[in-house]
């Protein structure tokens, strides 16, 4: 961390550490936006959270609430603001929007969250054009479109959430089924935030081997694993009807990565340019996240089935675009 020379009346000149401020701007104070605001305070990141919504009493009841919690954590910064204080901003986290219903899918909040979306990138350009934007929204994927394209912004500084929640949520599972810690395990989907999104089975891992070469190996488990990672979130939609504080938990650790120039990689979703051989869509792929953004979008070696199948995903996700454009 750089240096800088602080004065004392009686003393000499000491060496103390330049604090750098790192700003965070959080719009949409529902549940997703005011929990990740509160996991990003946690943490002690970022040394300013600012939370914007169009529900002005909303907001500013969160910040007052979170700012009440200030002297037990990393000292930050919170306020209640507006766009123009995305002029500082680092990161810009886009939560707004309509939340997913019982039985509902997230391809059907398309068409409306389009233009929730597209009206925010509008706003947020007015006040800067280098932060980091991080959508979460659903349809993530389609958001994730729809926030490039109106920003006018370069792919690396555009993307979304993707599929780390997903993929944290399948090595739960499968932690769970091989008996270690989730953070032992080596394994991620890829494609749609959504219900085409596919495991890559071939890089499934525990300490760099292949779980199919492991005595302990059920395919029957391992499959039923993703099954309950696809259906997960509709499952606990229908027991208390809001997923939250592991996507929360998920965008923090996204955060952390871009504010630190971690070259952390995670599943996220960002525009394709020829992997695979697609293009003009976006969706999660396994990619290099740091200060700027995405620096790498890795292009892994699939299976056959697999890549057959991240195809299907993103003509999903294209169909959805195009009725939304």
């Amino acid at each position: 961390m750089p240096k800088k020379l602080l004065s004392l009346k009686n003393s000499k000149q000491i060496l103390a550490p330049a604090i750098e401020t790192t700003r965070v701007v959080i719009i949409g104070t529902g549940f997703v936006g005011s929990t990740s605001a509160f996991a990003i305070m946690m943490s002690g990141i970022a040394s300013e959270i600012v939370l914007v919504d169009v529900n002005k009493d909303k907001c500013l009841g969160e910040a007052w609430d979170l700012e009440h919690g200030i002297s037990f954590v990393p000292q930050t910064k919170i306020w209640a603001g507006d766009y123009s204080d995305c002029k500082d901003a680092d990161v810009v986290v886009i939560t707004a929007g309509l939340g997913q219903k019982v039985g509902q899918t997230r391809l059907e909040l398309a068409a409306a969250n389009a233009k929730i979306v597209g009206d925010i990138i509008e706003k947020i350009k007015r006040y800067t054009n280098k932060a980091v934007i991080l959508t979460v929204t659903n349809p993530l994927d389609v958001m994730t479109y729809v926030a490039l394209k109106k920003s006018g912004l370069p792919d690396y500084q555009v993307f979304g959430t993707g599929t780390t929640l997903d993929s944290a949520r399948f090595r739960f599972l499968l932690a769970q089924e091989f008996g270690v810690a989730p953070d032992s395990m080596g394994a991620y989907l890829i494609g749609e935030h959504g219900d085409s999104e596919v495991p890559v089975y071939s890089h499934v891992n525990l300490m760099g081997e292949n779980i199919s070469a492991l005595p302990e190996y059920d395919k029957k488990a391992v499959e039923q694993a993703y099954t309950k990672t696809k259906t997960a979130a509709y499952d606990i939609i229908c027991k208390k009807g809001a997923t939250y504080y592991a996507i929360a938990l998920a965008v923090e650790r996204i955060v952390r990565a871009i504010l630190y120039d971690e070259n952390h990689i995670f599943p996220v979703s960002s525009l394709l340019t020829g992997q695979y051989g697609l293009k003009d869509v976006c969706l999660s792929l396994p990619a290099v996240i740091g200060r700027t953004g995405i620096k790498k979008v890795m292009e892994i070696k699939l299976s056959p089935d697999e890549l057959a199948k991240l195809r299907q995903s993103a003509k999903t996700i294209m169909d959805t675009i195009e009725k939304v454009k």
